[in-house]
């Protein structure tokens, strides 16, 4: 795939890093030589000084066949403009802009543009470890709606079936691993013990989640 990164600061270094380590095409753009140079003689993408949203930088980076369009300046206005000429002139199928003002964020959207904002989650990940430790998530999805939570099978879960933790629309056990080998429940598989149970839980049911285990404070 042939991707653009726009932005050569941390996290744009490393986003360039990753895509070409997996054989990706990359080209990374920045103003600043200073900022290219950190990738190092060794990186095989193609380094463009310049302003990511420049027509003729743009073109001499491979806009035209390019796939994927990612820009992580340390500007807002750089990074949503860039991405914007990235979309409407030259059709890139797959944009995607870092949001430092997360109050941007619904503007952005309008514009039919797909942002990452570390501001929100950040903040949904530390709301996370404060409140809810017993629970730690994997990792969450979106905006931090929903998240991905492993815990062992506890006893007063042993013997009872995954129809038990099921919330519709809320808590879904997404798969168990029984003696190191993964399999998809249905609702009548009988839980246990060593059981390791995953599940997908919208972020605002954990505290439902964890008065089921057992888990919230004072119990």
């Amino acid at each position: 795939m042939k991707v653009i990164i726009m932005g050569c600061g941390r996290v744009g270094e490393q986003v360039a890093r990753l895509m070409a380590e997996e054989g990706h095409a990359v080209s990374v753009i920045d103003y600043n030589p200073a900022a290219l140079a950190r990738l190092g003689n060794d990186f095989k993408g193609l380094k463009v000084r310049g302003a990511g949203f420049s027509r003729k930088v743009l073109l001499e980076a491979g806009i035209e066949q390019a796939e994927a369009f990612a820009a992580t300046s340390s500007s807002d206005n750089a990074n949503i403009v860039a991405a914007r000429v990235a979309r409407v002139f030259f059709h890139v199928p797959k944009v995607v802009a870092r949001l430092y003002d997360p109050r941007r964020a619904e503007i952005y959207r309008r514009l039919g543009l797909v942002t990452i904002s570390s501001t929100i989650w950040g903040a949904r990940r530390l709301h996370e470890l404060l409140t809810h430790t017993d629970l730690d998530p994997l990792m969450t999805f979106g905006h931090g709606e929903v998240a991905l939570i492993e815990i062992e099978a506890p006893p007063q879960l042993v013997g009872r079936t995954v129809n038990d933790l099921t919330v519709p629309g809320e808590i879904n056990v997404t798969a168990i691993t029984r003696e190191g080998k993964a399999l998809l429940p249905t609702m009548g598989t009988t839980l246990r013990a060593g059981d390791v149970i995953h599940l997908t839980i919208l972020t605002s049911s954990i505290e439902r989640f964890e008065e089921l285990l057992g888990l919230s404070q004072g119990a």
